[in-house]
């Protein structure tokens, strides 16, 4: 189906759209920092490609990886409708995954990706996390 609007009006409406992030993950993960007695983790750090969770000491940055958005392989779905469109914006947000971590990596960040899936399983992600954090676990 094509789009009834142009190309630049598309754009302009789109880029009004506010996303509400990926909310629910983060705050299942934040319920396991909490749970399991993590700290010293901080929410919105104004850190370059914005990680979910910052352990600003030790320089650890932790993102929550929806299956979809960021293509798991396991869980990562590919769309069946407007297919190149969507296989186009989830290599890009691949791409953007994959730049963000080599640019905190070089600015001495250790980078934690943590997928959605693995929130099923919190006693696996925390002890990861306690692991990575330098706790024997």
């Amino acid at each position: 189906m094509t789009d009834v609007f142009s190309k630049k009006k598309r754009s302009e409406i789109m880029s009004r759209v506010k996303g509400r992030g990926n909310r629910a993950t983060e705050k299942r993960l934040a319920d396991i920092f909490r749970r399991n007695r993590i700290v010293g983790w901080r929410r919105n750090f104004p850190l370059y490609g914005r990680p979910d969770f910052v352990f600003p000491t030790p320089k650890i940055s932790v993102f929550v990886d929806g299956c979809f958005w960021h293509g798991c392989p396991q869980h990562g779905e590919k769309p069946t409708s407007n297919r190149a469109f969507w296989l186009e914006k989830l290599r890009r947000n691949r791409a953007r995954d994959l730049q963000v971590a080599k640019t905190l990596k070089a600015n001495g960040w250790l980078v934690v990706r943590i997928w959605q899936h693995e929130l099923t399983r919190p006693e696996h992600v925390a002890k990861r996390v306690l692991r990575i954090l330098g706790y024997a676990v």
